[in-house]
């Protein structure tokens, strides 16, 4: 059975230069129904004026990734980590025992649009990291790419220090792709862009839907585009 998160039910943060979507719990938007998914945590889907950013601030024990959808953000961390990430690049930073970084628009004039993800990691304490890896974006249409996983370095992807795995794909009109859930473990789709229907449910851009699959029979999610999409998927035990 599939529970739906409508983009409209969201939290809403609008601070002039951010304007900002939380599907779960952020900040000061509270919403016992919706304090994560399994080790999901965050999902902010956020849009940052031309010039616009979060200066240097602090986080701990929590996987952070990040996702861009327009524009490029700028991000700069004191493990060393820096660097400019486009669309289909994905950057996951381990906040560990402590880590401070910042995160701007690398542009002063056109916005930028990105999802910021918090998973929670496996332990506390890890040491701080930052990594990040490009995708082409011929290899997202029409497939899920695994883009990062516990056993990142093995297959391409980032390394999560959780037993979840992310996947990003395209989608477009009338094209499908099917990803299996095992069973006992659990799915969160994000509709980034676009529309799509989702085991005969419609989802639009910024929507969200979970999946439980049971302890004994693995689950087929069907993802069939109704026009152009993105979408993100999340396999977390």
């Amino acid at each position: 059975m599939l529970n739906v998160r409508r983009s409209d039910e969201r939290g809403h943060t609008e601070w002039g230069w951010l304007d900002s979507r939380h599907t779960f719990s952020f900040g000061d938007y509270h919403t016992p129904e919706h304090r994560g998914f399994r080790t999901l945590r965050v999902i902010n889907d956020d849009v940052i004026a031309g010039g616009g950013g979060f200066g240097a601030h602090p986080h701990q024990d929590m996987e952070i990734l990040t996702w861009v959808l327009r524009g490029a953000v700028a991000h700069r961390d004191s493990t060393g980590g820096a660097g400019i990430i486009g669309p289909g690049e994905i950057q996951r930073m381990t906040a560990g025992s402590g880590i401070i970084h910042s995160e701007a628009n690398a542009s002063e004039t056109e916005p930028l649009r990105l999802l910021q993800i918090w998973i929670r990691p496996d332990r506390k304490g890890l040491k701080p990291g930052y990594e990040q890896t490009t995708f082409p974006q011929e290899a997202l249409q029409s497939r899920l790419i695994l883009i990062a996983a516990p056993n990142g370095p093995e297959v391409g992807a980032v390394q999560l220090n959780q037993d979840a795995r992310v996947f990003a794909g395209r989608v477009g009109p009338d094209e499908s792709i099917t990803h299996v859930l095992t069973a006992g473990r659990g799915a969160w789709i994000q509709v980034a862009t676009g529309s799509v229907e989702l085991n005969g449910v419609v989802l639009r851009e910024g929507d969200g839907a979970s999946m439980d699959a049971s302890t004994t029979t693995d689950e087929s999610l069907s993802i069939r585009g109704l026009e152009p999409a993105e979408i993100l998927l999340f396999d977390l035990a």
